[in-house]
């Protein structure tokens, strides 16, 4: 009777793990649609000030009359806040049930495969989060206003990452690389939680994982060195 209960007590936590590892791939791919979305935005930068504010204002109009104003921004927000904190939650989930699987560290090295980024997952997540919380009060809310506020989002872009703020390029450029680290990582294990790097697509998966992550870690910083370096302005 020992033993029965014993293996269905693993059995519920091995489906409780896989359940918690799903849900922090869904929550996952859809941060990474955000993320190609909002780089596609930014990019508009280089069509000029009028394309730019013209993107912005029409974000706030769309699905109208049918959604209120900003009310397509409003159900992404909500979405997009829910996804957040549902993929944090596992995340720590899943290291606290590591953690208890395994509460006194081997006294080995770590394994070679144990790459860079896979190894700053966690706090790279913690630092993310916070420049996220930066980022809106900059370039959303107009809290944060270097070089001055605009209610233009062009202009608060391109004061934002002038030359004497570089500053702000610096937190910017950090935050992205980890962007990129995560994405690179999440994308590998998204696909081994899915089941999909089975022998013989491993590199492939992680080729794909490389390429996703380098495109929109270019693409995101391609805007505030443009400004800086005086392209845009």
């Amino acid at each position: 009777m020992a033993n029965s209960t014993l293996t269905k007590q693993r059995a519920e936590a091995r489906r409780s793990t896989v359940a918690l590892k799903s849900a922090m791939a869904v929550t996952g791919l859809i941060l990474v649609l955000f993320l190609i979305a909002h780089m596609y935005g930014n990019l508009n930068v280089f069509a000029g000030q009028e394309a730019f504010d013209d993107y912005s204002h029409h974000l706030r109009e769309l699905g109208e009359p049918m959604l209120p104003h900003e009310g397509f921004l409003w159900i992404m927000r909500i979405v997009l806040l829910a996804s957040v904190l549902v993929h944090i939650g596992s995340a720590v989930a899943l290291t606290r049930r590591a953690g208890r699987a395994r509460p006194v560290r081997y006294q080995t090295r770590k394994p070679v495969q144990q790459t860079y980024a896979s190894r700053t997952m966690r706090w790279g997540g913690v630092i993310i989060a916070l420049y996220v919380v930066f980022h809106i009060l900059h370039l959303t809310t107009n809290t944060i206003a270097p070089g001055g506020a605009s209610d233009s989002p062009y202009e608060r872009l391109v004061r934002g990452f002038q030359p004497e703020n570089f500053w702000v390029t610096a937190i910017y450029v950090l935050a992205v690389i980890l962007v990129g680290l995560h994405l690179r990582h999440g994308i590998w294990s998204a696909a081994a939680t899915l089941g999909l790097n089975r022998e013989g697509r491993r590199r492939a998966i992680n080729t794909v994982a490389i390429i996703i992550a380098a495109v929109i870690t270019v693409g995101f910083l391609l805007p505030p060195f443009s400004v800086l370096f005086g392209l845009v302005g």
